[in-house]
């Protein structure tokens, strides 16, 4: 199953089943991507501890994490809180009018760029199979979340096609996690609509934007061999 039910989480699934270009998939339950874990509560602590996760990684900006808390303190759980610095989207500024899906792009385009080092830094925490089960996660779950679980998928080998079916999965959620968030702060209906769509296509662009600029996922994250082999031995395995 993708998809795991906890009470106070919207956009909780697993990145296993993913298909890989030499024929191998990716693990179950090695590594999942959240929103906010701030949301779990003693009620969630039976489901979520179920999965064995050891490690979090928050990539919310420091204001976040001091409005909202940060995830509970389960007993043996990890916790790398590794911003990706990237600027505010009110100041977002592009050459010409894109559409929302290249606009969407263009913003994550930004935030690997500024925010590579937290991005790369999150990525090795990946790779680490002493980590693992990890959960990588932000406010939503879509933007931040979506960009380090695309770097991951594509440095395994995982066609942008499904990186991108999975990004676009993260609408299904958006309801539910729109009706709680603008509960705690009527100034979410604020936000422009843009900003809360997940096409598949924007990441199908930013992808492409990245090999652009970098010849390869790889390329971009500039980890030794070694860390990519870490990271295909404890996150592939080949069909049965």
């Amino acid at each position: 199953m993708r998809s795991y039910e906890h009470p106070n989480l919207f956009n909780f699934r697993d990145l296993g089943g993913y298909p890989t270009a030499d024929g191998r998939v990716t693990r179950w339950r090695r590594l999942f991507r959240s929103d906010s874990l701030s949301r779990l509560d003693p009620a969630d602590a039976a489901s979520f501890t179920a999965l064995g996760v050891k490690t979090v990684i928050d990539l919310r900006r420091p204001r976040e994490v001091e409005r909202d808390g940060r995830v509970h303190a389960f007993a043996g759980l990890t916790y790398h809180h590794l911003h990706p610095a990237h600027a505010e989207w009110e100041a977002a500024v592009d050459a010409d009018e894109p559409d929302d899906a290249r606009w969407l792009a263009n913003r994550y385009l930004d935030m690997a760029t500024d925010g590579r080092a937290a991005i790369t830094a999150a990525v090795e925490v990946i790779a680490d199979a002493g980590n693992a089960p990890v959960v990588v996660h932000c406010v939503a779950g879509k933007d931040r979340t979506g960009v380090v679980s695309a770097v991951t998928l594509g440095a395994l080998g995982v066609p942008d096609d499904v990186i991108a079916e999975d990004y676009a999965l993260t609408q299904g959620a958006q309801e539910r996690s729109l009706a709680f968030l603008r509960a705690l702060n009527p100034e979410v209906a604020k936000m422009p609509t843009r900003w809360l769509a997940s096409p598949a296509e924007t990441m199908t662009m930013f992808l492409d934007d990245l090999r652009s600029r970098h010849g390869s996922i790889r390329g971009y994250l500039g980890l030794p061999e070694t860390t990519y082999a870490r990271l295909e031995e404890h996150l592939l395995e080949t069909p049965a």
